[in-house]
């Protein structure tokens, strides 16, 4: 069974040429008025590239098209992924060890920057009544990483060693101790034998967000707004460029049929899983880099009160070797429709399609004569990767509850079910040095501006916002250079072009400033222990005192911006500008 399962999971890799995406014109015919902008999907990046653009210009025509019945439905919906508010406390594969024992932070350190820009994003549309309920999306939960063995141990220690001399970090703890090991996770330690070294360390600034709610808060306000129309049902079927530059999108009502069509000046392709399919129906020449290789995800879950109780944290560990970093394990704490729940996983499934509610055709109506020897490469290259699928596909209940009991050894089996979160389409590019799987986001962009996409294996909800800021940049340049705009981004995100590793005192105003807005349980009082000084009353009101040394007019997040959930030691994309 498992000879015939890699075989096959081989020929979806390798030996399928004959399916190429045959390109299509609009269904229907005919003028219309041309719009400013056209949303492709209704996820977390839509959603936020949407109130960006409704705050910087709110005289443009902005359409969002969703093909389900509501907003969020698919990956960003909170039952779709982690929720972790990934700011590098926990995730130990940021930080991949070096060749002489030590540890590289750097990555780390550019995926905290990302996720302040994130917390002064959704801080200030609390302040604009834009998401009214921070309490609904977003939670203090602390993020803890946890290691058994030696060597293990050994990596941590650096880690912390290396992480605890960036202010980013200030007030992490780090322990051998299992007694304080326990205090702080009491389900992973009850049961454990003694005589394993064991290591954590503990960040009280971590969050858990339901990224769902946050973005049907957010759309909900759009929704209101006199410029911009949401169409839900809605699926975008054709892309094709008019011959004055715009773009004709052709629309189908999925329940009925019918087709229209829109002229817009700029489309934001924003369809998960499906948008490598849409950007091979633009036709635009960045598209024909692409492939793109589906895997899927599952969780187990209990919402038993009397187990949640007893673990109140994110505790993530290290993914086992030679598996794809979104294996990473971790235990979640999770707030789901007001509900604590908790989160194990992620275990990897299988399927062709690309979307959650997408079709079995996906896969094979994505390869084209261009990418399908980059499929064939990737599939002999990685044969690790397919290795590691067919023994994921081919676990029963008892294998995954046996990985649970390494974090939780005396769960009960009752009280826990099995959650399919849906898909993730890897990245397969073709590059100068051959052809790469790559586990993170990316942003295309079209020569002219006009058209651009995000793929990739995650839709990295925890740094949409500096993922579009950097998509503004690229799409809008001369209007980002724009005074009107500096000034308006400047009120949305202090920091703009600061490195707030840099600037300690920044850092603190930032901090403190979110935290009370986002109204996040003692960390207001976690910052101001752990980052002392300065003026309390001038939380977060811009840059004013930032050295130019921690500038960079390049680069408006300050930081490296791309996948967070999904980043690798290899092959990932460091930064959507570089795209």
């Amino acid at each position: 069974m498992k000879r015939q399962l890699t075989a096959a999971l081989c020929l979806h890799l390798c030996l399928l040429p004959g399916y190429a995406l045959a390109g299509k014109e609009g269904a229907a015919s005919g003028d219309s008025d041309i719009v400013d902008v056209v949303l492709i999907g209704g996820g977390t990046m839509s959603v936020t590239l949407g109130t960006y653009l409704n705050e910087l210009e709110p005289d443009w025509n902005i359409r969002l098209y969703e093909r389900l019945d509501g907003i969020a439905l698919e990956s960003s919906s909170g039952w779709n992924n982690a929720g972790t508010g990934h700011s590098a406390f926990c995730e130990m594969n940021y930080t991949p060890p070096t060749d002489d024992g030590g540890v590289d932070i750097s990555r780390a350190i550019g995926v905290t920057e990302q996720f302040e820009i994130s917390r002064q994003f959704w801080a200030h549309q609390v302040e604009r009544g834009i998401l009214p309920d921070p309490n609904a999306f977003i939670s203090s939960v602390p993020h803890m990483s946890l290691v058994w063995g030696q060597e293990n141990v050994d990596f941590l220690s650096e880690r912390y060693a290396r992480m605890s001399q960036n202010p980013l970090y200030a007030g992490m703890q780090y322990t051998e101790d299992n007694a304080t090991i326990a205090e702080w996770m009491p389900l992973v330690m009850e049961g454990r034998e003694d005589g394993t070294p064991m290591a954590a360390t503990r960040m009280d600034l971590g969050t858990e967000v339901n990224f769902g709610e946050m973005t049907r808060q957010m759309a909900e306000n759009l929704a209101r707004q006199s410029n911009v129309s949401l169409t839900m049902n809605s699926e975008v079927r054709g892309l094709k460029r008019n011959n004055d530059g715009t773009w004709r999108v052709t629309v189908a009502d999925v329940s009925s049929g019918e087709t229209q069509t829109v002229n817009s000046r700029y489309v934001f392709n924003g369809a998960g899983g499906a948008a490598l399919l849409l950007l091979q129906e633009s036709g635009i020449p960045e598209a024909s880099q692409y492939a793109g290789f589906p895997v899927g995800g599952s969780f187990l879950y209990t919402t038993n009160p009397d187990v949640v109780s007893r673990h109140t944290a994110k505790v993530y560990g290290l993914a086992a070797e030679g598996s794809p970093p979104m294996s990473v394990p971790h235990l979640d704490l999770r707030y789901l429709n007001g509900q604590p729940t908790l989160f194990f996983g992620p275990f990897a499934t299988f399927s062709t399609k690309f979307l959650k509610e997408g079709s079995w055709t996906n896969l094979f109506e994505s390869m084209t004569l261009s990418n399908t020897w980059p499929m064939m490469k990737v599939g002999l290259d990685n044969f690790n990767l397919v290795q590691y699928l067919v023994g994921e596909v081919l676990q029963d209940r008892e294998d995954r509850l046996e990985a649970l009991r390494q974090y939780y050894p005396e769960l009960n089996p009752d009280d826990w079910q099995l959650w399919n979160a849906g898909q993730r389409v890897q990245i397969i590019k073709k590059t100068d040095e051959g052809s790469k799987l790559q586990f993170g986001t990316e942003v295309v962009v079209s020569e002219d501006g006009t058209m651009s996409a995000l793929i990739g294996a995650s839709p990295g909800a925890s740094t949409a916002p500096p993922i579009m800021l950097n998509l503004l940049t690229r799409v809008f340049p001369e209007r980002v250079e724009s005074d009107a705009w500096q000034t308006k981004l400047q009120e949305i995100i202090p920091s703009l072009n600061v490195k707030l590793a840099d600037n300690p005192e920044l850092l603190r105003q930032v901090r403190l400033n979110t935290s009370r807005v986002l109204e996040l349980d003692g960390q207001e009082a976690f910052v101001q222990a752990n980052l002392p000084g300065g003026d309390e009353s001038s939380a977060a009101q811009g840059g004013d005192d930032s050295s130019e040394a921690a500038k960079d007019a390049t680069d408006p997040v300050g930081g490296t911006v791309g996948d967070v959930e999904n980043a690798d030691e290899e092959g990932r994309i460091e930064s959507a500008t570089d795209a």
